[in-house]
């Protein structure tokens, strides 16, 4: 399968039960194998040879484990590096991590274990990560090894600079609530031997700078999730270029392209800016730059030269302003619903193993918990084996600690549309706007906007628009940074990435309850995981994506249901929602109303 996949195979159909993952079958075999793939008879007929070595054989290929009593201590570390484990060993024969790190204190300086023996055990763990190999949960527990270890041995070392190997500032932008990404940075550097200055979330471009400047950083690290935050990461180049300073700077975070980094942004500073996709590209980068072989002289070149990328075709309808006009597709909505109430209500009755019901699986395992890089042939087994039970266990125990606190504002207001424009009003009854959304339109194609999922004014009827705001409550963030705070990495990756997908999944979760209060749930699918792919009469749209990208909006939706006082959630400068855990949107009805993308 892997020969498969490496050769351009896009799909195949099989029986994950019996796919055993490629490290744990020993090289001997897998060399085998792919003698027998490519008929090599370097060492005689590949079949023969082949069915030779497992005659007799009647169990499950299991990589070799050399015995604990024939390890050196360096190899003793590494295995517990790279196996994640803090004790080797079963009965007499365990040892914990402190007891082999004394024995290796017999023969090393403290420093000679961290740089010598217990970095290359991390070192590998970094390959096998890029081999897809190992899953970053199992990077994190190495990490969390590391830490231990590192904090074992820092009593005993001698108290003076320069032991680490470099210093990276690094920062979540001006505006942006979002930590995760930087943080696994924090955890991937700091324990393969470099200091991390951990600014936090929302700092903004001269403390970043005024950091890097007090510590003698060898780079500086800028992260952001949304779109907006590409721009306040052009906003701190342009103010370190306006200085005339030459920090090196890496981007990272999932609004970002390598076009925008290495195209635009490199454009707006004469010293080097740099795009990592993962923590171990950035990993790479911080070697190279503190390296004192060349490799840092060759990567500010590199980080220097302004690549040219294909230009997108952009679908243009002229200059001027954007058309009003509705678009000829829709159609009128076969009804208006009738909401239960006009106004705003607050709901905190949840049960929250009613809202994991409604978690999209695939979004925690393969973006929250990143086992997307396990091969599509593993990656059932290991989430049914491993991942499934663990999820299970950690949603009893947020249930039991009170860590989620489901909470949702929402209301419905009479509204019509005019133009581009959703004009909303307390009451059917009520002249008075209460608010204006507007909203953008499609230049070619269907020429879409949201506008055109409701009446329009000149129908002389008002039409019904939800809008609502949901939130775990803050207590999650806390717990997440009690968890990262004490190194254990892991768990702080699991619990994080429940919580964001637990709040969509109450987003979920209750939008579906307002389409049954509306009364049009009789098209919902039957199936939660096809209500994921819109399998519903309407769409929820959420400000800051492609259908209504203007973040701004969202002052609107706190007009309207002020959600600080009612459920405990803020805006933040830039718009963003504290605590993280939450979301917003607006709640159409029409039965064209899909996503789509301005």
């Amino acid at each position: 399968m892997k020969e498969a996949v490496d050769h351009g195979l896009d799909m195949a159909i099989v029986n994950y039960a019996k796919i055993y993952p490629l490290y744990k079958i020993p090289e001997i075999e897998v060399e085998l194998a792919r003698k027998l793939i490519y008929f090599d008879k370097s060492g005689g007929d590949p079949l023969q040879v082949y069915m030779a070595h497992f005659t007799g054989l009647d169990k499950q290929p299991q990589a070799e484990v050399a015995p604990l009593e024939s390890l050196t201590v360096e190899d003793k570390l590494k295995r517990c590096i790279i196996n994640g484990e803090k004790a080797l060993g079963e009965g007499a024969q365990r040892q914990t991590l402190e007891q082999i790190l004394e024995d290796a204190l017999k023969q090393y300086s403290p420093l000679e274990v961290i740089n010598n023996v217990l970095l290359g055990g991390m070192k590998t763990v970094g390959e096998l990560f890029g081999a897809r190999k190992m899953q970053l949960p199992s990077v994190l527990d190495s990490a969390g090894v590391m830490k231990q270890a590192v904090a074992y041995l820092e009593p005993k070392m001698e108290k003076k600079e320069g032991n680490q190997k470099g210093t990276l500032v690094l920062a979540t932008v001006k505006g942006d609530v979002h930590d995760i990404g930087k943080n696994l940075v924090d955890i991937i550097l700091t324990n393969n031997g470099y200091k991390v200055v951990n600014l936090g979330i929302k700092q903004p471009s001269d403390v970043i700078i005024a950091a890097a400047q007090k510590h003698n950083a060898h780079a500086i690290g800028l992260s952001g999730l949304l779109v907006k935050s590409t721009l306040e990461m052009k906003y701190v180049i342009q103010d370190l270029q306006a200085q005339a300073l030459n920090f090196p700077v890496i981007c990272g975070g999932a609004a970002l392209t390598r076009k925008y980094v290495e195209d635009d942004l490199r454009r707006e500073y004469s010293n080097s800016v740099f795009y990592a996709d993962d923590a171990f590209a950035g990993l790479h980068l911080m070697d190279d730059l503190t390296s004192t072989n060349g490799a840092r002289d060759k990567r500010l070149e590199e980080g220097r030269k302004i690549k040219t990328f294909a230009k997108a075709v952009v679908a243009s309808g002229g200059e001027g302003s954007p058309s009003t006009e509705r678009s000829a597709i829709v159609k009128p909505p076969p009804n208006i619903p009738v909401p239960p109430f006009f106004g705003v209500r607050v709901r905190k009755d949840f049960d929250l193993n009613e809202v994991f019901k409604y978690i999209n699986h695939t979004a925690l395992f393969k973006n929250q918990w990143q086992l997307k890089t396990a091969s599509q042939a593993d990656y059932l087994r290991i989430v049914e084996e491993k991942y499934v039970p663990v999820l299970c266990e950690l949603q009893k125990e947020v249930v039991a600690k009170g860590w989620f606190e489901p909470k949702v504002v929402y209301g419905y207001f009479a509204c019509y549309a005019e133009g581009n424009d959703v004009v909303l009003y307390e009451l059917p009854e009520t002249r008075i706007p209460l608010q204006r959304f507007t909203f953008p339109r499609q230049r070619e194609g269907r020429k879409l906007s949201i506008a055109d999922f409701f009446l329009p004014k000149d129908s002389g009827r008002f039409d019904v628009i939800g809008v609502s705001v949901v939130t775990i409550g803050g207590r999650a963030s806390e717990e997440t940074k009690k968890l990262f705070d004490a190194g254990e990495f892991t768990k702080y990756l699991y619990l994080h990435g429940l919580s964001v997908e637990t709040a969509e999944a109450l987003a979920e979760l209750f939008h579906k309850n307002m389409r049954q209060e509306l009364g049009i749930d009789g098209d919902d699918a039957p199936r939660v995981g096809d209500l994921f792919h819109q399998k519903y009469r309407g769409s929820r749209y959420s400000f800051g994506y492609p259908a209504c990208p203007s973040l701004e909006d969202q002052t609107k939706i706190f007009a309207l249901l002020n959600p600080e006082e009612n459920i405990g959630v803020s805006l933040t400068a830039g718009f963003h929602m504290e605590p993280e855990q939450s979301t917003s949107a607006i709640i159409v009805h029409h039965p064209q109303a899909k996503y789509f993308v301005v």
